[in-house]
C-alpha cells in the first residue's frame, strides 16, 4: 500500500514546481536513492494483487534486492554523495516505523521539515488504545473497549474471556492495538470464537484492543487538512461487500463502493465534520489526517473509531477523493500538505532547545564530579 500511494504521489507533483527524489527503504532498513528506488523495491509489481496477494502481511514479500553497485544508502552507510540537499520529506509510509513516531523522530533529529503528524501524534494515532483514551479524555463518543496484553490471556484465558464478557459482551471486535489496514481484526459472535480471534490478534503484537460492535454501522470518513487551524472535507461513506471493512474489502474486493458526499442530513454531515476537527486536535495532529466514524443505522449512534496520520495516498483512495469532492485537486492538496510541513517547521524552529540555567546546573554536576574524584567534599 505505501509503495502504490507513493507511487501516485510522485505522479500527481508538479514536476515545475518540485525536484522529486524517491527514496525507498528496503525490509531490512536499508535507505535507497540510486537507480529506481521503486521498482528495486517492488521488484516490477505496480498492482495492489502483486504487492499483497491473497493474505495480509505487513510489508511486501516480493521486494527484489538491489545489487551492491545500484545502492546508494542513506543511513546506516551513509554513502550519500550526490544526493542534493533535501527540502522537505514527504513519508508515504503506511504502518510500523513509518506511521507511529519512528520516521518522524528521525527527521526531527535530522532537523528536516516533513510532511504529515509529528512524532507524539504519529504514536497516538498508530496505537488504538491511547487513541481512544485520548478520544475518550476529550469528551469523544467512542464504542466501550478494553486492553488486552497477550501475556495476560497466555497466563489465564479463562480470566480474559470472562472479562471481555462481562465489561464488553458480543458481539465484539479484537484488534491488534498497533498495526493498520484492518490486519489482524476479527469480529467475534460468540464466547467460543474469542480463543481464535485473540490468538490471531496476539501474532502482531503484545497488545489487543477489544471494544463493543457498533450495531449495523454505516463506515463514514472525513478528511482533515492544516495544522493550528485545521479544514475538514466533506464526509464520505464506504460500503463493503462483506460484514465489516476489513482486510479483503479495503484491498483485494472490488465490489466495495466509495459514496462521495456521504448521504447524510446536513446537521449530522455538520457534526461529523466537527467532530473529525476535534480528533484531529486531540491528538495534536498537524498536516493531513483521515478521521473514520461508525453511525449505527439502527439507533443512530455515532462514534469516532480512529485517525489515520498517514492515510492511503493512491488516485482512488478517500483522502484525496474526499477533497476533490471538497474542491481542492490531488495536485493543490499536495502544495497545500508540502506547505503546510515548511510553516509547521519554521514555527518549531522558534522553540528554546537550550535553558541558560540546564547549562549552570550541568557544570556545577560536572565541578562536583572533579571534586570527588580529587577526594574533596561534594554536596548532594
Amino acid at each position: 500500500m505505501s509503495l502504490l500511494s507513493a507511487q501516485s504521489v510522485i505522479r500527481a507533483l508538479d514536476k515545475t514546481k518540485y525536484e522529486v527524489i524517491p527514496i525507498g527503504i528496503t525490509k531490512e532498513g536499508r535507505w535507497l536513492t540510486r537507480g529506481d528506488p521503486m521498482k528495486a523495491l517492488t521488484g516490477g509489481a505496480v498492482t495492489m494483487a502483486d504487492l499483497i496477494g491473497t493474505e495480509p502481511v505487513v510489508e511486501p514479500e516480493s521486494a527484489a534486492p538491489l545489487a551492491r553497485a545500484e545502492r546508494r544508502e542513506l543511513i546506516p552507510g551513509v554513502h550519500a554523495d550526490g544526493i542534493p540537499q533535501v527540502d522537505v520529506i514527504f513519508p508515504v509510509l503506511h504502518g510500523p516505523f513509518g506511521e507511529d513516531g519512528t520516521i518522524q523522530g528521525l527527521l526531527e533529529l535530522a532537523d528536516i521539515p516533513y510532511v504529515g503528524a509529528g512524532v507524539l501524534a504519529s504514536a497516538v494515532g498508530m496505537d488504538k488504545v491511547v487513541m481512544k483514551d485520548v478520544f475518550r479524555a476529550h469528551g469523544l463518543p467512542v464504542a466501550r473497549y478494553i486492553v488486552v496484553f497477550r501475556r495476560e490471556w497466555e497466563r489465564d484465558p479463562e480470566g480474559v474471556m470472562e472479562r471481555v464478557e462481562q465489561e464488553i459482551g458480543f458481539p465484539c471486535f479484537v484488534k491488534p492495538a498497533c498495526l493498520g489496514s484492518s490486519v489482524g481484526v476479527s469480529k467475534v459472535k460468540r464466547r467460543e470464537e474469542l480463543p481464535a480471534a485473540l490468538a490471531e490478534a496476539a501474532r502482531y503484537g503484545r497488545k489487543m484492543l477489544v471494544e463493543r460492535a457498533i450495531p449495523s454501522p454505516r463506515e463514514i470518513e472525513v478528511s482533515v487538512l492544516g495544522n493550528e487551524d485545521p479544514i475538514a472535507s466533506v464526509p464520505g461513506e464506504v460500503i463493503p461487500a462483506g460484514e465489516f471493512y476489513d482486510y479483503a474489502a479495503k484491498y483485494l474486493d472490488d465490489r466495495t463502493r466509495l459514496v462521495i458526499p456521504a448521504p447524510l442530513e446536513e446537521e449530522l454531515a455538520e457534526r461529523i465534520r466537527a467532530l473529525a476537527i476535534a480528533a484531529f486536535r486531540a491528538i495534536d495532529a498537524c498536516g493531513m489526517a483521515r478521521v473514520d466514524f461508525l453511525l449505527s443505522r439502527e439507533t443512530g449512534e455515532l462514534v469516532v473509531n480512529e485517525i489515520n496520520t498517514i492515510p492511503g495516498f493512491t488516485a482512488v483512495s478517500m483522502y484525496p477523493r474526499l477533497w476533490e469532492a471538497s474542491g481542492l485537486p490531488y495536485p493543490a492538496l499536495l502544495d497545500r500538505l508540502i506547505e503546510l510541513a515548511l510553516e509547521r517547521y519554521a514555527d518549531r524552529r522558534r522553540d528554546a532547545i537550550s535553558y541558560e540555567g540546564l547549562t549552570w546546573l550541568s557544570a556545577l554536576h560536572d565541578h562536583r564530579a572533579r571534586e570527588e574524584d580529587d577526594g574533596g567534599p561534594s554536596t548532594r
